[in-house]
Parts: C-alpha cells; structure tokens; sequence
C-alpha cells in the first residue's frame, strides 16, 4: 500500500502522522525533539498510532477538527462513507498534508502522472478543498511526498479525477490483487 508516515517538527515540538511502529522510532522521535501528540488523520487508518501514543505519554487526536497549540491547522477534506479525513495546513513552510485522498503511490495515480486522488474519491466527488492551498510540499499517506510544482499538480490531479479513472483502473485492479 505504500504505506507513508511523517513527523511535524516545529521549535523542538514533534507531532506524529499515522505513524507506523518501527525499530528506533523512539530514538528518532527524541533527536528531533518532544512529541506531542499522534495524529490519526484518517479515521480508519489506526496503524499503530494508538500504541505509540501510549508509549509516548501523548494524545492521540482521531481526525481531528482542530490539533492544540500546533503551527497548523486542520480541516476536514471528506471521506468515504463512514469514513473521516482531516488534512493539514502549515502556512509557515506552506506544507500541506492530506493522508487519503490525495496520494503518489501508482494505483492513485493515471499513466505518467506523479500525483492522483483516491480511487473511490474519483467516483464520488473529487476533493475540491484542496485546490485553495498553494503548497510547496505535499505530504501524503501513500507514497512519497512531492515538492516540484505541486500546485499544479494538485490541481491537474482534482479536475482530471473522474476523467482519468479508467486509465487509472488497470493500476488499481493490479494493486488490490498484489
């Protein structure tokens, strides 16, 4: 699944992004400095993001409308049916941080494109929100992050999702079966 996770490091403080449950996160975490809090953008992506926060001593926030005393902010992007996906925005270093509906890994993504938006949310309705940022790094929750040109390509990704779904199908279809 390509599986991404990050840490937001601002003044010492450390907040961890659907974190996954590695050897030596601990030691990473404190080199970077004191973590904060877990943040679970996704509300289905439990990873292992509340064991970490436990061990931490930290909170865990669930897709959370708002994350305390943070250098960004967090907005509701949607979500499939039952589902809930809050997204980040750090104006400072103009990074945005978006765990599901946007994502690099290939089956998000059509033929020769870098970037693409969630399959299911290609049928539904694609995330239109994201186009009022103007990022100079995306930071997803499939596949590496980007930091060339990624307002365009976030808005190339946004208006051509219903569009490009059936060159992006074979992608898709490959890996669910894998």
């Amino acid at each position: 699944m390509e599986r991404a996770s990050h840490a937001l490091v601002d003044g010492g403080d450390v907040w961890l992004v659907d974190p996954v449950d590695v050897p030596g996160l601990d030691a990473r975490i404190a080199e970077a400095g004191r973590p904060r809090a877990v943040l679970r953008l996704l509300a289905r992506h439990d990873r292992d993001c509340a064991r970490i926060a436990r061990r931490l001593g930290v909170p865990l926030l669930v897709a959370p409308p708002s994350v305390p005393d943070a250098p960004f902010e967090a907005f509701a992007v949607g979500g499939e049916r039952g589902s809930r996906e809050t997204a980040l925005w750090w104006p400072g270093p103009r990074v945005l941080v978006v765990p599901e509906t946007l994502g690099t890994a290939r089956y998000y993504c059509a033929p020769g494109e870098a970037l693409g938006v969630h399959p299911f949310a290609r049928v539904r309705r694609p995330p239109a929100i994201l186009l009022r940022y103007r990022p100079d790094l995306l930071l997803v929750g499939h596949g590496p992050g980007l930091h060339e040109d990624v307002p365009a390509l976030i808005e190339r990704a946004v208006r051509r999702a219903r569009r490009d779904l059936p060159r992006t199908l074979p992608r898709i279809v490959t890996a669910w079966r894998g």
